[in-house]
This record gives structure tokens, sequence and C-alpha cells, in this order.
């Protein structure tokens, strides 16, 4: 986990965090070079309490990588911070209020970049640009900018939208499983088969769904199987193509109505392959004619890295609402951007 060095003690480097349903992923580089560490990860998710995401919590994770990482990295300091983390917008009170103290008085950090992990999904995958990212693993989000502001629409969750999603495709296979056992209108046997392989007996499906914490990853977890029968199913078929409907809903409100921006595809998702991808990509030619759909460039991980490396060049042409993202010098008098 070494960032290679140009043999200068005094380099200054900035820090870049993911912070999402699967843990932090933490890199430290190096300002006006393209050298990086490679990630550390917790592997554990942040708590949220009743003021939102845990500020101590995640700087008790945090810390131990970021020293770990800086020990063997060849820079003298940390003047730059970029945090992307799922749920800010929503849950990111206090968050913002604490971690960019802490951060400061830890290592010494000058500038803070709070970010949501939707932006840094975007910029990972577009960069720095006028566009659409629809973001879909488990859950679902789409955001868009033309750089004067942000647009988001859906990422509300597993029971209230998130549609098209893991958890979305999922329930409905289950769902669709569940008809064709009840021998209802709109079953498949094909589905049903799949279930029984995967959780057992039909009757015991509720008891292993409703009573879990991780309630959406046990019905995303499915989705892979409707993606397997699409081909030959056709209510599996037609899961999917209600799923790309609902995608391209999302991108459509985000998506700049002028110029021609550019539309990227990016999470675990879409690894289901053409069953998803060949409806998904024939709905956005017909409701975004005007967009050029472009592969992602890379993850969130590597969108909080350019994030960085903009912040700390002075080069940050990414709106600033203090919601999606807040820049904040800690210390200063009038620290927040």
């Amino acid at each position: 986990m070494t960032v290679p060095g140009d043999g200068s003690p005094n380099a200054v480097g900035f820090l870049a965090v993911d912070s999402g349903g699967s843990g932090l992923r933490v890199v430290v580089g190096e300002v006006g070079s393209g050298r990086r560490s490679g990630p550390l990860s917790s592997g554990e998710p942040v708590r949220t309490g009743d003021r939102g995401i845990d500020a101590g919590h995640f700087m008790e994770q945090l810390a131990p990588m970021v020293r770990e990482l800086v020990d063997h990295a060849e820079v003298s300091e940390l003047g730059t911070a970029v945090i992307g983390a799922a749920g800010l917008a929503t849950l990111g009170d206090g968050l913002r209020a604490e971690l960019p103290g802490a951060l400061a008085r830890e290592f010494g950090v000058r500038t803070v970049a709070l970010v949501a992990d939707a932006v840094t999904a975007y910029v990972g995958a577009l960069g720095a640009r006028p566009g659409a990212v629809v973001a879909a693993g488990t859950g679902l989000i789409a955001i868009g900018t033309d750089l004067t502001a942000w647009r988001r629409a859906d990422g509300w969750g597993h029971l209230l939208g998130d549609c098209g999603g893991g958890a979305w495709i999922g329930r409905a296979g289950l769902e669709a499983a569940l008809r064709a056992y009840d021998s209802r209108d709109g079953g498949s046997e094909a589905l049903l088969g799949c279930a029984e392989e995967q959780f057992g007996a039909m009757t015991g499906l509720p008891g292993k769904v409703y009573p879990r914490s991780d309630r959406p990853a046990v019905l995303a977890a499915f989705a892979p199987r409707v993606a397997e029968c699409a081909p030959d199913d056709p209510v599996a078929a037609g899961i999917l193509r209600a799923a790309a409907q609902h995608m391209a809903e999302s991108a459509v409100a985000v998506c700049p109505t002028a110029g021609e921006p550019q539309v990227a595809l990016t999470g675990g998702l879409f690894k289901m392959g053409e069953p998803l991808l060949v409806p998904l990509h024939e709905e956005l030619a017909k409701r975004l004619p005007h967009a050029r759909v472009v592969p992602a460039e890379g993850d969130p991980l590597d969108g909080a890295v350019r994030i960085a490396r903009d912040l700390a060049a002075g080069a940050l042409v990414l709106p600033c609402d203090g919601v999606m993202v807040s820049v904040v010098s800690p210390g200063e008098p009038n620290g927040t951007r």
C-alpha cells in the first residue's frame, strides 16, 4: 500500500474516501502527480444514529487506515480531503458539522470536501462535464448536472423507490415466483424453480426476508437469477424491461436538455449484462436522443480522487450546494464555501 514518491520528503498529499454499504475505501495520493496508494478497506459500514451518519464511528475506522497509508507514503502533509459518503444528502448534518474539524485536528487537513456518494459516482464515471449517471447496485439513483446545479432522481430506498435497482428486480422476481406457486396470473415457473433452489420452500420465504435487517441485499441477491431466466422466460424478460424503463425515466429527470450531454452507467447491477443492458440502451436512445451513452471511466473512489486533485489545484468546477457537495476550511472564520 505505498505511494511511489519522487524522493521529495515535502510532497503535499491528499486523502480520498469512499464510504458505502460495504464500509470505507481509502487512498492517499500526491498532489501534482498521478501517484496514489492502493486502497485500504474497512469492511464495516459506518453507523447511523440520531444525528445521521455517526462522525465518531467514521473517524474510528478512518484514522488507523490513514495513518497506515501515510506511514508508507512520501508526503509531508495531507492538505486536502474528499469524503464521499452514502446517505450524505439526507443523513449528513452531523458528519458535515464534526468531521472537518476532526480531520484538521488529527491530520492537519486544511480543506475538506464532503460529497454525496452519487456525486463521487458521477465524477468517477464522467469527470467534471455535463451529463447524467445512473448508479445501480442494490439500490438505484440517477444524478445529473449542467455544472451550475445538481439534479437527482430516486435513491429513496427499497420501500419507497430505488426503482429498477437490484432489490427492486429481486423483489419482482420473487413475486413472480410466488404467483406461480399460487397458480395466479403473471407467475413464472422458471423463477419459482430458482427461488426454491435459493431460498427453499416458498411457505418459508416471508420468514427469510421480512425479519432481516439487510432485506435489500437479500432481495437483490435474487436479481441475477432473473437475468439468468430472461433469455427463455417472458416474465423475467418483462421484469428487466420494466427495470430499464425505470432507469431511463430517472436518467431523463436529471439529464441536461442542452447540448450533447454524456450518460454513463455505473454499479454492480450492470454486470448482469445483455438481459438488462439491451433494453436499457433501447430506452435511453428513445428517451434521450440528444445524449450520448459512454462507458464509465471509473468508480466512486476514482471520483473522490479526481475531486481531491481538482480541489487541491484550485480547479474544482462542480456545483457546491451545501448538500450534495460542501467544501469546508476548518479553523478559518468563514470556513464553508
